[in-house]
């Protein structure tokens, strides 16, 4: 059975959704050019984070690593950052394409 937490973060789509639900400020420019970039970060970071069971402890920590993940891209930007696997090609290489599908998987 599912928590709550985890039943509200399934009807949450864009990042300001996550972002509101959190209730974490951000600027809509560093969202509007970053949002697929700061969730992807939220994922990789909830990936590597052990989950309390205790549903607010739970919370904390997803709103931790959102925070986190928003933050890295005001202080930097999705080509240093290198969240998907395109921005690790190396000059000479053919073009890669990432399938929307792998949006949301560690790598």
């Amino acid at each position: 059975m599912m928590s709550q937490l985890e039943t509200d973060l399934q009807e949450l789509g864009a990042a300001e959704e996550f972002l509101d639900y959190f209730s974490i400020d951000y600027d809509e420019k560093i969202v509007n050019v970053n949002r697929l970039h700061i969730l992807q970060r939220f994922h990789d970071y909830l990936a590597k984070t052990a989950l309390p069971t205790d549903e607010t402890e739970k919370y904390a920590v997803y709103e931790k690593a959102l925070t986190q993940a928003y933050q890295d891209f005001v202080s930097s930007d999705a080509l240093t950052e290198k969240v998907f696997k395109v921005f690790h090609r190396h000059d000479g290489q053919q073009e890669v394409i990432i399938p929307i599908s792998s949006i949301g998987k560690s790598s």
